[in-house]
């Protein structure tokens, strides 16, 4: 009878101690069915308890990983200009199945935290089903887009829910926007910033 609080609360406790793994892809387009990923940034952290119940973030790993395109075909131009997607600069990429064999290994049992994380995601997932990895992190995601609603809706100063504005809240820098180890640098900072909200 006493048994469902116990399991509750050993269950809040493992997720309070999981490390967790930002991650951001850059891709050739907004569909998983014609697109594919080309650059794979992640940041692995550790969560400690710290002061007033807000947990000490500590990195412990990045990645950059750079994906060689299969099907540059089907890509979007558009896309290929945002995330700066050239011949010359992907020259070491490697291929997906290694990039995901990499991302599986290193971030299993973490929980994936992400701006937006349903795209990326949605992308990882069908990639990691094409290629015949398993993908070992938690089944729990964190959304700081989320979160940056959930505590900002009713503040008249902030307007959007972007990263950039709310790195620009933070007053966090923003270097290279649309890179995917950078942009996970970022939201690695808001996410420590919004645990402190």
């Amino acid at each position: 009878m006493n048994s469902k609080p116990v399991l509750q609360g050993e269950k809040k406790s493992r997720l309070k101690q999981e490390p967790l793994a930002f991650i951001d892809l850059e891709t050739t387009g907004l569909l998983t069915t014609q697109h594919e990923i080309i650059e794979i940034g992640c940041i692995i952290a550790n969560q400690t308890g710290g002061d007033r119940g807000v947990p000490h973030i500590t990195l412990r790993e990045e990645l950059d990983i750079r994906v060689r395109p299969q099907h540059l075909e089907t890509a979007d131009i558009e896309a290929l200009a945002i995330n700066g997607y050239t011949e010359d600069r992907w020259h070491d990429a490697i291929s997906l199945k290694e990039a995901l064999t990499i991302v599986s290994e290193k971030t299993a049992g973490c929980i994936m935290v992400g701006q937006n994380v349903t795209f990326d995601w949605n992308f990882l997932a069908v990639a990691f089903e094409q290629e015949g990895i398993d993908c070992l992190m938690d089944y729990h995601r964190i959304d700081t887009m989320s979160m940056s609603f959930a505590k900002f809706q009713h503040d008249p100063a902030v307007q959007s829910f972007s990263l950039r504005a709310m790195a620009a809240h933070f007053g966090i820098e923003q270097k290279k926007a649309h890179q995917a180890l950078d942009d996970i640098r970022v939201t690695f900072e808001v996410y420590k910033k919004l645990i402190e909200v």
